[in-house]
């Protein structure tokens, strides 16, 4: 065999194995896949990362098991953390969100995205401002009202660290508002995804979440909803029945993307089929019913694409940090 040949023959190779089949002809996957939710049971990463892995598995996509466990802690940063002691696994996946850019921006963590390796951005939920089906407060701008007579008179609970998601998402609505002395603002931090738990029992005013994971407590009238993030109602799930902040006057949106990571420096074949099978799963009826249950909206992106859009709300995410004096 010439230089040439030989040349063209490990081209060949490398090309191969950035394929499916390349995987497929390893026996990948062949054992159980660890799925970790970087957060307590019953949260947006929870309900996303679960579902991922029903459908993979329903659909016949994967056909090993994929457990999910919670590692919960510093709004994803414990887990983060314990991500970099799986570096090169191959049966490692999780799931984040923004949190996983503002923890490392407000200093709780020193990893980040680059610290992963992003699959798939798959798809957007909404903030919601939720309070007990008795609460005196009505509307969102009621909530601002007392805010802004007395900045801690409305306590505040979310399930993300303080500087992370739910407290951003709402401070963002509060600014907006014309609400000042934002680092005033009661804001207490449930990261077990005891959220819920402490609004219906009276321990906090207003919970600040994703839409999608109190969608099982509004169905069933034990929670209201006094506005979503969304730039607009969505046309199905949840959503469409509950009125954005914009359409009450305060011109704010957020956008809870969530996307699908495995270890640093995943295996290249593993890389390849995980791509592959989120591509896949996306386009299912399962894959799709669920997401219009959740109010979710599909916002799929490959891993290189994923990249660039984490890249660029990076930069995005500190300047909104940098504008609310959460950072210099």
């Amino acid at each position: 065999m010439n230089r040439i040949t030989r040349t063209l023959t490990a081209i060949a190779l490398i090309a191969f194995a950035a394929t499916p089949a390349f995987a497929q002809a390893r026996g990948y996957p062949s054992r159980t896949i660890e799925c970790y939710a970087p957060s307590g049971a019953g949260g947006g990463w929870d309900l996303t990362i679960r579902t991922v892995s029903k459908t993979l598995t329903d659909t016949k996509l994967v056909n090993v098991a994929m457990p999910v466990e919670n590692k919960a802690g510093g709004g994803g940063a414990v887990f983060l953390t314990a991500l970099q002691s799986m570096k090169k696994k191959d049966n490692v996946l999780t799931v984040y969100s923004p949190p996983l850019i503002l923890i490392n921006l407000n200093g709780t963590t020193p990893f980040s995205y680059k610290n992963t390796t992003p699959l798939a951005r798959l798809i957007t939920d909404f903030g919601a401002f939720a309070v007990r089906k008795e609460s005196k407060y009505t509307s969102i701008a009621q909530v601002m009202a007392d805010i802004k007579a007395n900045p801690s008179s409305v306590k505040i609970g979310g399930n993300s660290a303080a500087g992370s998601m739910d407290h951003i998402q709402f401070l963002i609505v509060a600014k907006a508002a014309g609400v000042t002395g934002l680092r005033q603002v009661q804001y207490i931090s449930f990261q077990d995804n005891a959220g819920a738990a402490q609004l219906l029992g009276g321990h906090i005013d207003l919970l600040t979440t994703g839409l999608g994971d109190v969608r099982g407590l509004v169905e069933s009238g034990d929670l209201r909803i006094l506005a979503t993030t969304a730039p607009s109602r969505p046309e199905t799930g949840i959503g469409k029945n509950i009125p954005t902040a914009k359409e009450q006057g305060i011109d704010a949106e957020f956008l809870n993307w969530r996307g699908i990571f495995g270890p640093p420096e995943m295996p290249d074949y593993a890389v390849t089929f995980w791509r592959d099978a989120l591509a896949k799963m996306v386009k299912t009826p399962e894959w799709i019913k669920a997401s219009d249950a959740n109010g979710w909206v599909q916002n799929y992106a490959d891993a290189p694409e994923f990249v660039r859009f984490l890249e660029a709300q990076t930069t995005a995410s500190r300047d909104i940090l940098v504008e609310l004096g959460m950072i210099k």
